[in-house]
């Protein structure tokens, strides 16, 4: 644990370096096509980690890892050309989201069973996930 936090503390103050060096917005843009290019390396780990069935996590995992990578991504690119339209690249930021969502999806059910639960029981934390983003943008 103390190494993580030390990890994390040196990264955050790389970071905040970076921002007064070189601009908020280029160190943003690093930081976003950095972790891309990172989770979708961690997403292809896991796919090979699935396919050797060594965790039943690891199809999830790589959904996960590869829908966040695509989504940031897609950020990242759309930030880079400096169009952030909505027309086809909708279309293309849900290809990526549903990926990641479906993911997290396949976590729940897993994860349900280490609770105990069976059926569909896993879907209540979707639900409400779905709920609590569905009401924040009704409060807007």
């Amino acid at each position: 644990m103390k190494q993580a936090l030390i990890l994390y503390s040196v990264i955050l103050g790389l970071a905040l370096m970076g921002m007064l060096a070189i601009g908020t917005t280029h160190m943003v843009l690093i930081g976003y096509g950095a972790i891309s290019v990172m989770a979708l390396l961690i997403s292809g780990t896991f796919l090979w980690l699935w396919q050797v069935r060594a965790t039943p996590l690891a199809l999830g995992m790589s959904f996960s890892w590869a829908g966040l990578g695509l989504t940031l991504g897609w950020w990242w690119g759309m930030q880079i050309r400096q169009s952030p339209t909505w027309g086809l690249e909708a279309a293309v930021l849900f290809l990526f989201l549903s990926l990641l969502m479906s993911g997290a999806v396949l976590h729940f059910a897993v994860i349900q069973g280490s609770f105990g639960y069976h059926g569909l029981s896993f879907l209540v934390p979707v639900l409400g996930a779905l709920g609590v983003s569905l009401g924040v943008l009704l409060l807007m």
